[in-house]
């Protein structure tokens, strides 16, 4: 695999462990080519036209994980098919000129046309509708041998892909995520692969029908006797998760903020997390950390394009000490392990970009 190329900003390569290679985090899946409609006042109906009050387009799918890792530092590397068309064209340019993300694990495929997701956005809430075909290539025909990695991001299936399986035997540490399963059968099947697994990154929903329980805690309880690290996202009330390897156990709540454009938040939780992870950071320090990336985001229109960077996070930094009520204080105390990273950030640090197409970068 050819070197990363350069550009990005990475405060914490220093105490990410060595070794890596030229990869610290190997992503596979679809890029999706996003349209976000936000602000709209209520669901489409039949027969009428509903105006939002903003509309974003960006690269979506694996590429929301790909762009917010890539902004916080990770040397990222994605394996993924791209259409010949104009949004194929879009995506790839983004994601690898713009966003530094490494693309030699991807291919152009001649006369399939890029999937398609349109988004809406209501009451911090969205729905979508998508258009596709199955992708010509899978991530293990594009990936071969996996390069060396430090983590990678894999799908909880029935079976995992050959290209898994080989990265956990050389040492990468897989981080599972799953979608909703519209069979409703979550089988047993699929929770039996955590045991290639590191950590498993559910939602609340996700978590509880995986394990048959009522309630986040118990599902939290029963993924952690499975992985060495159960995370259990829930939404607005924050984010929980055990690390059976240091016996952390932490619940955080979620940063108060208004939700403007949820698209891509889990997905931008989810890099944040596996930051901290190579950073070698506590668990509750982990959690802080995701939290905070995902706020950033739902404040701005526009998935992956507005996953923040670290410009942003040493923005929201400036902002909170600037403030004087108490709250900011415990803002300040709570994530006073970004202190000694942010105070040195320079002003050209990544920062979040306008999620539309143009005729040159936004960034």
């Amino acid at each position: 695999m050819d070197a990363m190329p350069q550009g990005r900003f990475d405060p914490l390569s220093a105490v990410r462990t060595a070794g890596a290679g030229d990869c610290d985090l190997l992503l596979a899946g679809t890029v999706f080519q996003d349209i976000i409609f936000t602000g709209l006042p209520h669901p489409p109906e039949p027969g009428t036209e509903v105006w939002s009050e903003g509309m974003g387009s960006c690269p979506g799918g694996v590429a929301n994980q790909a762009i917010a890792a890539s902004r916080l530092g990770l040397r990222t590397s994605l394996a993924a098919a791209f259409g010949d068309d104009g949004y194929g064209d879009y995506n790839w340019r983004i994601l690898e000129s713009q966003e530094h993300v490494d693309l030699s694990l991807s291919r152009r495929v001649p006369g399939w046309h890029s999937p398609v997701t349109v988004s809406m956005c209501v009451n911090q809430d969205r729905s979508m509708v998508t258009h596709g075909h199955p992708a010509p290539l899978n991530a293990s025909e594009l990936i071969g041998t996996p390069p060396k990695a430090l983590a990678a991001v894999a799908d909880l299936g029935e079976q995992l892909e050959p290209w898994t399986l080989a990265a956990a035997t050389a040492g990468t540490k897989l981080f599972g995520v799953v979608g909703w399963d519209p069979s409703e059968e979550w089988s047993e099947g699929r929770l039996e692969q955590l045991t290639h697994f590191h950590a498993f990154m559910p939602n609340a929903p996700e978590a509880m029908a995986f394990t048959g329980t009522s309630d986040p805690w118990a599902a939290l309880y029963s993924l952690a006797d499975r992985v060495p690290v159960a995370v259990v996202t829930l939404g607005a009330q924050g984010s929980m998760a055990v690390d059976s390897e240091t016996g952390e156990e932490e619940w955080v709540p979620s940063l108060p903020v208004a939700a403007y454009d949820p698209t891509g938040a889990g997905d931008c939780f989810d890099a944040a997390f596996i930051v901290g992870c190579l950073a070698g950071w506590t668990l509750g320090d982990r959690l802080r950390f995701a939290n905070l990336c995902a706020s950033l985001a739902v404040q701005e229109v526009g998935g992956s394009l507005a996953a923040p960077g670290w410009g942003d996070i040493a923005d929201w930094w400036q902002r909170v000490n600037a403030r004087k009520e108490r709250q900011a204080s415990q803002w300040l105390r709570r994530f006073a392990f970004l202190e000694p990273i942010v105070q040195d950030i320079p002003k050209e640090a990544p920062r979040r970009a306008s999620a539309t197409i143009a005729h040159l970068s936004d960034a």
